[in-house]
């Protein structure tokens, strides 16, 4: 029999359109493995949404993988460490997996190059870095010709169906129990209506895609809508690879209808990679030096500020659902988040990053790139960023895109009020006693936020 090759699973957890899986298969048995490797990405380890995730997709991947004739094989620690243990358990001589582009991947690919073979493929998008280049052989830093250059070379290639066999070794090495690994504990369990929202896996994910093709060609419209939602809901599935976005492209596109709006956010999630491959500290670092010097509030004054923020306690009711919605289900709509973004940012004055951290605990599609790439999109310091004195009004973003539903729906006390007074009960005086008022008013805030922001400007 050949010598058995190591599968080692990340952020790619399906059975089709596998680059690494189809190439493993080729050679020989297959032993496929995931690594919890916590220490890799040091504070940027997985929050507790992703975890609980994780933890769901795993047993789903594991089940498919039965199915198939073959099992996953379950390893804590280091992941070159781990994966060299493996090799010599099993006599296994190389390891297949997809690419990707978080700077502690890329770290620990080239640990693991260092300890064994390492054959690396593509699959994580639709194009990898570096293949979408300007004239002049440079890389784009602004997404519109990005967007422009990476379509001529659409479609991406036909996606590959999953294997009808996974050839396994004669002896399974040992793995850990999932459930030892404690990804679903949490104190208080604030993930425990998670499963209401959501099914993680290759399944949950294709049932999800195939949900949303009667609704892509109404996405342009309807994704600015919280309370008709209006969005695809795949974000999490794309982040975890349980589907490729090459089967979503040639998926949404056979779908009544134009849906090229939506097809350019899976072009936006290319560019927001491509962003942090070249800047690998995007998530950390202002990409604009100048916002170095912004006068942000210090948490110690403005601790009780952030607080209400988290908790959907700020007065503003748009802001105030989706924050709830967040906690509550791990998600949160696309324009609610850059309002409940802005907000804090600018309202409040609080450093992006603080807020950038808080959805990256929460959220259950925390993706390095698309998180961070986003956020300095509102603050103003990104590559590619909207202009930090455009402050977006909740109160007129909200009534603009016709939350009133939404809000009922997440701030339950303000349910009773009608359409014209929910948006701000504190301007027609309806405010019930058991929501808070304002934290700071738009006006007020507005104006704080221009007057730090012209001392940060040389």
């Amino acid at each position: 029999m050949a010598a058995p090759v190591i599968l080692w699973f990340r952020q790619d957890l399906r059975l089709s359109d596998q680059a690494a899986l189809a190439a493993a298969a080729h050679e020989g048995p297959v032993i496929p493995v995931y690594v919890l490797d916590d220490g890799a990405p040091r504070q940027w380890k997985m929050g507790g949404a992703s975890r609980w995730w994780l933890h769901h997709s795993l047993k789903s991947l594991n089940e498919d993988l039965r199915g198939k004739g073959a099992r996953l094989i379950l390893r804590r620690g280091e992941s070159a460490a781990e994966l060299a243990r493996l090799a010599k358990e099993t006599g296994a001589r190389r390891v297949h997996a997809l690419h990707h582009y978080e700077p502690w991947w890329r770290n620990v690919e080239k640990a693991v190059g260092r300890e064994l073979d390492l054959c690396l493929h593509d699959g994580g998008l639709l194009l990898p870095p570096g293949a979408v280049r300007t004239g002049g052989g440079g890389t784009y830093r602004i997404y519109t010709p990005f967007a422009r250059a990476l379509m001529e070379q659409m479609p991406p290639a036909i996606p590959v169906p999953a294997p009808s066999h996974i050839g396994g070794p004669s002896t399974w090495p040992k793995s850990d129990s999932l459930n030892d690994w404690h990804l679903l504990s949490g104190k208080p369990d604030w993930a425990a209506a998670f499963s209401r929202d959501w099914t993680p896996g290759e399944n949950g994910g294709r049932a999800n895609v195939a949900a949303f093709l009667d609704e892509a060609a109404d996405y342009a419209v309807a994704r600015n809508l919280p309370s008709l939602e209006g969005t695809s809901r795949l974000s999490p599935h794309l982040h975890f690879g349980e589907v490729s976005p090459a089967y979503v492209w040639h998926e949404v596109s056979k779908a009544p209808g134009d849906a090229t709006m939506f097809l350019k956010e899976l072009i936006w999630r290319d560019y927001a990679h491509s962003q942090i491959w070249a800047m690998p500290t995007y998530g950390s670092e202002n990409a604009k030096a100048a916002f170095d010097a912004m006068p942000w509030r210090d948490l110690r004054t403005a601790g009780a500020d952030f607080k209400a923020w988290k908790a959907g306690r700020t007065g503003y009711p748009i802001v105030d659902a989706g924050m709830r919605q967040l906690w509550t289900t791990g998600w949160m709509h696309n324009r609610v988040r850059m309002i409940a973004a802005s907000f804090l940012i600018k309202h409040l004055l609080i450093d992006w990053r603080h807020g950038a951290r808080w959805f990256w605990d929460t959220l259950v599609d925390a993706s390095y790139a698309n998180n961070s790439v986003n956020w300095q999109w509102v603050a103003g310091s990104g590559v590619d960023a909207n202009i930090f004195s455009r402050i977006m009004a909740p109160l007129t973003q909200s009534e603009k895109f016709d939350a009133a539903d939404y809000i009922r729906e997440w701030v339950p006390e303000l349910a009773h009020l009608e359409d014209r007074q929910i948006h701000d009960p504190d301007a027609h005086g309806v405010r019930p006693p058991d929501y808070p008022s304002k934290c700071i008013g738009h006006k007020e805030g507005r104006a704080r936020a221009l007057a730090a922001y012209s001392q940060s400007k040389p």
